[in-house]
C-alpha cells in the first residue's frame, strides 16, 4: 500500500466519523483535502504516521488524544492494516501488513517508466530559462550547474505532467558583445586584451578562426580598417564588425555543442538582439506607458517600479538615447506570456548569486503586466561551486584563464558525476565539487554508490537466471523481514518525493531520495539471499537450531526467493526512473 492510498484511507475514515457525528463538531468541510502520512523515524512505531487527530482536535472540541482512539478503531479494520496504536499527545502509528506493503511491487512493475509520474501539473506550460551564459566564453562552473539543476529541473516537472520549455537566452546584444570584440582585434594583432575585455587562450583561438574563415571567403579580416574618425579614435570599425559578426556565432555554436554533450536540449535559443531588431522593446514600453507606469525626467525614461514594490524607479532608456539592459528583460517577459507558440503560464528564472539585487524590479515589472508575482514568475537564485582537488581549490582553466569550464568538469569526472554532483544539493546553497572523490569507485562518492546499487541490481538478475531463479509463483507476503520492510517503504515514497520535488522546485530531493534507496538497497542484498547458497563447512558446525536457520537464510524457497526477484526489479526500475530525472545513466556494470 502507497501513502497515497493510506492517506484516501485515513481521509475516508475521517469523513466517516464526521458524518456519523461520532467525533465530537467535527464536519466534513473542516477535513483538508489530503491527509499527510509519514516514515516514523523509528520503525518499532510502525510503517506509517498521522497526525491528523492533532490536526482536527480543535476543531471537533475533543482531546486529539480521544480522537485518535476513534481513528485508530475504524482504521484497524481496513484491509491492508495489521495495527493501529495511538501515541503520545494523539500521533496514529499504522503497521501494514507484509502483502499490503508489498503490492507496491506489483505496482512499480506495472507501471515501468511511468511508475512516480503524475498529471496534477497537466495543462500547464512552463517557460524554464537557465544557463542563458553570455556568448563571450565557454560556459564556466555556475552556468554548469545551472544546466545540471536546469534540465533536472525541467525533467522532473515534466514527469508532474508540465508542458515545460526550456529556454536559452543569448545576451547578444550590449556592451560585453563590444568588450568580446575589442579583445578579439587585440589578439589577433598581439596585443594586450583591453582593461575591460575576456582573456585566456579561448580568445586567441577564435580569433584565429576568424582570420581563417575570412580567407576562406575571400576576406582579410586583418586588411579591413581598425579605426574610424579623423582623429584616428577606435570605433566601431570595419575590422571589429567583422570580428563581432563572424565570432559571435563560433562562440554560440560552442554552447550549444556543450549543453548537447551535457545532455542538455534546449527547445528554445532566445537572442537578446531580436526584441530590439523587432521592435518588440519599443513595443512592451509603450504597453507600460498606456498603463501609466512610465514617465520622463531629466531626459530619460523611467519605469515607475516603485508602484508595484520595488524600493526605486527604474530608468529603461538613458539620457543619451541607450537602451538600460532592463528595456530588454520587459520585452522578454511580455514575449514569454505572449508569444504564438508555447506562451508561458509560468515564466521561471534561474539567475545567478549576483542577480538577488534584481528580484524587485522583475517582480515589479510583472505585477505592471497584471500578473501575478511568484504565481506568473518564479525567480530562483543559485549559489556558488567551488571545485576542489587534492584539498585545494581549483581556479585555472587549460583554455579560459581564471575560470573552470564546463568542458574541463567533463574532463575530469565525465557527465554523470558532472550532473549528479551538481545537482544533488539545493540550488540554493554552495557547493563544493571534490574532484578527487567524483572520480573514486567508493561508497563515499554519491553517484557511484546509486549507480552501483543499479548495476548491483542488474548482476542479481544475471546470477539468478543462471541459478534458475524465476519470478514464477513469486508471493510478495513472504516479503516480511525487516531488511524487506525497509526497501518496501522507501519505493513506496518514491511518487510522493516526485510530487514534492516537482512542487517546490527542488530536484535535489530525487538525489537524497536515491542514496537513500541505494543504502537500503545495498543493506538488504547484505542480508537478504535471493539465489541459492551452499553453506561451507564451517557453518555446518554449529547446533542444528542454528544452522537450520542460516540454511533457510541462505537458501530460500522458491516462492521467497521469487518475491525478494521482484523486489530486486523494483528497486531497479525506481533507482532508472530516479537517475533519468537527474539525466545520469542506469550502468548495468561497473
Amino acid at each position: 500500500m502507497s501513502p497515497e492510498a493510506l492517506s484516501s484511507i485515513i481521509s475516508q475514515t475521517a469523513h466517516d466519523l464526521a458524518a456519523a457525528g461520532e467525533a465530537g463538531q467535527l464536519a466534513e468541510d473542516m477535513i483538508p483535502q489530503k491527509i499527510v502520512v509519514m516514515r516514523p523515524k523509528d520503525r518499532s512505531h510502525g510503517d506509517w504516521a498521522t497526525n491528523v487527530a492533532m490536526q482536527l482536535g480543535k476543531k471537533a472540541g475533543m482531546a486529539p488524544r480521544d480522537l485518535a482512539q476513534l481513528f485508530a478503531a475504524r482504521l484497524e479494520k481496513a484491509d491492508g492494516i495489521a495495527r493501529v496504536e495511538v501515541a503520545g499527545p494523539g500521533f496514529i502509528n499504522i503497521t501494514l501488513d507484509s502483502a499490503s506493503a508489498a503490492q507496491v511491487v506489483d505496482q512499480v512493475l506495472a507501471e515501468g517508466a511511468d511508475y512516480g509520474r503524475n498529471t496534477h501539473l497537466s495543462g500547464r506550460t512552463l517557460n524554464l530559462e537557465f544557463v542563458s551564459a553570455n556568448p563571450t566564453g565557454p560556459i564556466h562552473i555556475g552556468g554548469t550547474r545551472w544546466a545540471a539543476v536546469g534540465d533536472s529541473m525541467a525533467r522532473v516537472l515534466e514527469a508532474n505532467g508540465a508542458k515545460v520549455v526550456r529556454e536559452y537566452y543569448f545576451n547578444d546584444h550590449g556592451t560585453q558583445i563590444d568588450r568580446f570584440a575589442k579583445s578579439l582585434v587585440a589578439a589577433a594583432h598581439g596585443e594586450e586584451t583591453p582593461e575591460d575585455g575576456y582573456k585566456g587562450a579561448y580568445i586567441d583561438e577564435i580569433a584565429q578562426r576568424v582570420i581563417d574563415e575570412g580567407k576562406a571567403d575571400g576576406v582579410d579580416v586583418l586588411a579591413l580598417p581598425r579605426v574610424t574618425g579623423e582623429d584616428g579614435a577606435e570605433g566601431d570599425s570595419e575590422q571589429r564588425e567583422e570580428f563581432r559578426r563572424r565570432a559571435v556565432p563560433m562562440m554560440f555554436a560552442e554552447i550549444q555543442k556543450s549543453m548537447k554533450d551535457f545532455r542538455v536540449d534546449f527547445d528554445v535559443w532566445f537572442h537578446e538582439n531580436s526584441l530590439y531588431e523587432g521592435g518588440a522593446v519599443d513595443k512592451a514600453i509603450e504597453l507600460l506607458r498606456g498603463k501609466g507606469d512610465i514617465y520622463e525626467k531629466d531626459g530619460a525614461t523611467w519605469f515607475a517600479s516603485t508602484k508595484y514594490g520595488d524600493d526605486k524607479d527604474r530608468v529603461i532608456i538613458k539620457s543619451n538615447g541607450e537602451y538600460a539592459y532592463f528595456a530588454a528583460d520587459i520585452a522578454y517577459y511580455y514575449d514569454k506570456r505572449h508569444r504564438d507558440v508555447d506562451p508561458a503560464d509560468v515564466a521561471i528564472y534561474m539567475l545567478g548569486a549576483d542577480h538577488h539585487g534584481y528580484i524587485g524590479r522583475m517582480m515589479a515589472m510583472c505585477a505592471a503586466f497584471g500578473d501575478e508575482p511568484g504565481v506568473n514568475m518564479q525567480i530562483l537564485i543559485g549559489q556558488l561551486v567551488n571545485v576542489i582537488k587534492d584539498g585545494k581549490p581549483v581556479r585555472m582553466s587549460k583554455r579560459a584563464g581564471n575560470v573552470v569550464t564546463i568542458d574541463d568538469l567533463v574532463e575530469a569526472i565525465g557527465v554523470d558525476a558532472s550532473r549528479y554532483s551538481l545537482a544533488r544539493t539545493s540550488y540554493d546553497q554552495s557547493v563544493d565539487i571534490d574532484l578527487d572523490l567524483l572520480a573514486s569507485h567508493s561508497n563515499d562518492n554519491p553517484v557511484y554508490y546509486v549507480q552501483y546499487a543499479h548495476a548491483r541490481s542488474k548482476n542479481v538478475d544475471r546470477n539468478a537466471a543462471e541459478a534458475g531463479v524465476t519470478r514464477e509463483g513469486a508471493d510478495l507476503s513472504l516479503l516480511d523481514t525487516e531488511a524487506d520492510g525497509e526497501v518496501l517503504a522507501q519505493i513506496a515514497l518514491y511518487p510522493s518525493m516526485v510530487a514534492q520535488a516537482g512542487d517546490e522546485r527542488q530536484p535535489h530531493r530525487v538525489a537524497h531520495y536515491l542514496e537513500e534507496l541505494a543504502g537500503r538497497y545495498h543493506k538488504w542484498y547484505a542480508a537478504e539471499r535471493v539465489v541459492p547458497m551452499p553453506l561451507t563447512d564451517a557453518e555446518r558446525q554449529g547446533d542444528a537450531e542454528a544452522v537450520a536457520a542460516l540454511e533457510a537464510a541462505k537458501n530460500p524457497e522458491p516462492a521467497r526467493a521469487a518475491a525478494r526477484l521482484r523486489l530486486n526489479d523494483a528497486v531497479q526500475r525506481i533507482i532508472e526512473n530516479g537517475l533519468d530525472l537527474l539525466g545520469v545513466s542506469a550502468p548495468e556494470h561497473m
